[in-house]
This record gives C-alpha cells, sequence and structure tokens, in this order.
C-alpha cells in the first residue's frame, strides 16, 4: 500500500498476485513472498486475467463498397445454339422436348447443332387451328401467275418455291401464300395457310404452317418415335395409339410441290403425300419459332 492506495505491481496477466488486508484499517500490502500475519491480516489472491465480458452490440453496416469492374466476356457457343428457360407453365423452365413452350404449345424440335440459324426451338399449337380446310382457293388473279387463281399457281414465288421444305422456311412460305391470297381478297379462315396465320394464343400470335421438314418434326413427336432431330430423318416407328393429341388424318404442309399440289402428311400411318390435291380439306397445326 502506497499512502493508504494500492499501487500497480509488474507482472504477467497469467500469474496470481498475493495481498494482505489489515483486519483492522483494510489497508492492503502487497504480500512479496505471498505470506500475510495470521492475527492481523487476511490474505486476498488476486488473478491478474481479466474476466472475459459480453458480446457487445453489432456495430451499424459501412457502406456500400465501389462497384467492381467487368468481369470478361465469355465465350460464345460453337455451335449458335442458345439455351433458354422461358418453358413450363411457370415461364422458366429451360425448354426441352415435351415441355410446354412459352406460347402454350409443346416444344417439339430442339436445334442444339445449329441446323436452323433462324430458330433454336420449334413449338406446335396446343390445338388444331382446323379440322377441314383446303390449302388455297379458286379465286381468279390470285396466284404469282397473273391470270391464274390460287389453286393452279406456285403462290411462293415460283423460282424459290420448291426450296420452302426445310426448316426455318415455313415462316417464309406462311407469308407468300397469305400475301397472294390477300391480293386476291380471300379471308384468311378459307384457307390453310391464312387460317395458321391468324391462330393466336394466349400469349403467343406469331404461329404459321409449318413446311414439309417442320411438319415432319411434328410427326416424330406425336408418334414418340424417340428419333433424333433434324430433317434427315424421317417420322417412322414409333406409336400410333394416342399421337400425343392428336389426329390420325393428314395435316397440310406449307410446302408447294408443283404449281396445283401440296405436301401433306398423316401421322398415323406415315405416309407422305408430296403432291395432294389443293382442294382436299384436312388438318391444320399451327407451329411457332423461336
Amino acid at each position: 500500500t502506497v499512502g493508504g492506495g494500492v499501487g500497480v505491481i509488474a507482472a504477467t496477466s497469467t500469474k496470481t498476485v498475493t495481498v494482505c488486508a489489515n483486519k483492522k484499517t483494510n489497508m492492503l500490502r502487497y504480500a512479496k513472498k505471498g505470506k500475510c500475519i495470521k492475527k492481523s491480516e487476511t490474505k486476498v489472491v488476486l488473478n491478474q486475467t481479466g474476466v472475459k465480458g459480453d458480446t457487445g452490440a453489432t456495430g451499424a453496416t459501412g457502406a456500400t463498397g465501389a462497384k467492381g469492374d467487368t468481369g470478361a466476356a465469355g465465350a460464345s457457343s460453337p455451335t449458335g445454339f442458345t439455351a433458354r428457360s422461358v418453358c413450363g407453365s411457370n415461364g422458366t423452365t429451360l425448354c426441352a422436348v415435351g415441355v410446354q413452350g412459352p406460347g402454350g404449345g409443346t416444344i417439339v424440335y430442339v436445334d442444339s447443332s445449329n441446323e436452323t440459324p433462324m430458330f433454336d426451338y420449334l413449338e406446335v399449337a396446343p390445338t388444331e387451328a382446323s379440322t377441314s380446310v383446303v390449302w388455297s382457293t379458286t379465286t381468279a388473279k390470285c396466284g404469282s401467275v397473273a391470270d391464274a387463281n390460287c389453286r393452279t399457281s406456285f403462290l411462293s414465288d415460283a423460282g424459290t418455291a420448291l426450296d420452302f421444305i426445310g426448316f426455318g422456311t415455313g415462316r417464309a412460305a406462311t407469308a407468300a401464300i397469305v400475301a397472294r391470297h390477300n391480293a386476291g381478297s380471300v379471308a384468311k379462315t378459307a384457307y390453310a395457310a391464312g387460317v395458321a396465320d391468324s391462330y393466336t394464343t394466349a400469349t403467343a400470335s406469331d404461329w404459321f404452317l409449318p413446311s414439309k421438314d417442320e411438319l415432319n418434326e411434328v410427326c416424330k413427336y406425336a408418334r414418340n418415335t424417340g428419333q433424333a432431330p433434324g430433317a434427315s430423318t424421317m417420322c417412322d416407328g414409333g406409336s400410333s395409339a394416342t399421337l400425343r393429341g392428336f389426329s390420325d388424318g393428314f395435316y397440310w404442309s406449307s410446302s408447294e410441290t408443283e404449281t396445283d399440289g401440296s405436301s401433306a402428311q398423316s401421322f398415323s400411318s406415315n405416309p407422305w403425300v408430296p403432291s395432294a390435291d389443293r382442294s382436299s380439306t384436312i388438318y391444320v397445326r399451327p407451329v411457332r419459332a423461336f
């Protein structure tokens, strides 16, 4: 004790310090050897290690740091295919064959090999656009030849009509067919391409009459053939028992085969009719591509 106060003793924090408290005056003195006078003093052992206190409250969040540099652009797909999660009933599912498409139909073709630069997915409509409609009418001055009608002349340009059979050609063929009929003031409800072009769902209005190869892909899905996608594989095998909601009759394509004939296909028996009579009244199931 120094002048009635407590002095500071230099020692490591892990050691103890012994002090002696005078029983009469309560004054403390440092017991260097750890011994006190039993009659007049009380021994007090002090541990210099402090008692751990409670954890303090969390401080306020600091200000947001500066935005970091933009990372390098990722490498593009070598095939040009873009996987998209815009399918399913919630619109966030990855698109795949058999999954509901963003237009409310069903995905029947995934172009993962970039076979068709114009689109990555082909979606077939959820319902028939018509169960009985002709491919074209006999309206005069409707065809590509001024004095020909729509049923006896190429409706898509005569020089390119025969090229409108593959993937990515159905949309252009439909537009050309509709334009020819519009020139003859024909109602869209009167012919296959017009019916397909007018078809809408709650989430899409860009439907068209599929080309020969696009319709063939719908057939492969309907029959559940398990065949790989692509124009080189004709719809063959599988089951025609249920056809996944499709008809067992014939469906129109937008592909012209000659001046007065167009392609049609039956999903049940799978015969192609390369030059069907355009006056035939058969089914139309539109498709859309994205």
